[in-house]
């Protein structure tokens, strides 16, 4: 699997040769750092672990500088590929090369974040007449029995918190490769804010 960390920079738009205009979200993708290795030999599986952002010194606990090489600074943000395509070596710095001839991603990462909810807007549930008198209009209703069991089961459908949920982007079009300025611009909207991390990966259907 082909893919790399990048940050999102937020949407602008591109004309093609025929004057077509088509909205992009823009994707920087920083050095990202081979970390380690996974092997079939010793882990039961092939992979390799990236990161990203150089993490300061008196952030950094013992443990997690353990699992970082003597020559390279612990990171931030880490990630695990699985079944890597391309042969790498711990210590080198991949960019949005690695995605050359990719014509479709997915896109992985952390949605908004929109607070507490009710169930119209976080469920689409259509709420009650509008009309005088009704007494219901964005109530959920009743979520359960009133004798026996008397409780309200699991998952039901209720106000609560909503977003900032880790959310895929499946089969975004690669609309333009920017190695000088190691950029990623895909057809489509991409989960997450501003300055966001996401997961950029060679589509899994297309």
């Amino acid at each position: 699997m082909l893919g790399l960390l990048a940050k999102k920079v937020g949407m602008t738009q591109v004309f093609d040769e025929a004057g077509n205009m088509t909205p992009v979200t823009v994707l920087r993708a920083d050095p990202n750092i081979v970390i380690a290795q996974k092997t079939e030999d010793k882990d039961g599986y092939r992979a390799v672990v990236v990161g990203v952002d150089d993490a300061k010194k008196n952030r950094v606990t013992k443990p997690y500088a353990g699992q970082f090489p003597e020559n390279i600074a612990p990171k931030k943000i880490l990630r695990e590929l699985r079944d890597f395509e391309k042969e790498v070596a711990v210590g080198d710095s991949l960019g949005v090369e690695v995605l050359e001839g990719v014509r479709y991603v997915d896109v992985s990462g952390v949605s908004k974040g929109k607070g507490f909810q009710g169930v119209m807007k976080r469920h689409g549930f259509s709420g009650g007449r509008k009309t005088h008198g009704s007494k219901f209009h964005r109530v959920a209703g009743s979520t359960g029995q009133a004798t026996y069991p008397g409780r309200t089961f699991k998952n039901v459908k209720m106000p609560g918190r909503m977003g900032r949920e880790n959310v895929t982007i499946l089969s975004l079009r690669v609309v333009k490769l920017d190695t000088e300025n190691q950029l990623i611009l895909v057809k489509g909207s991409v989960p997450g804010i501003n300055k966001g991390a996401v997961l950029v990966r060679a589509a899994v259907k297309k």
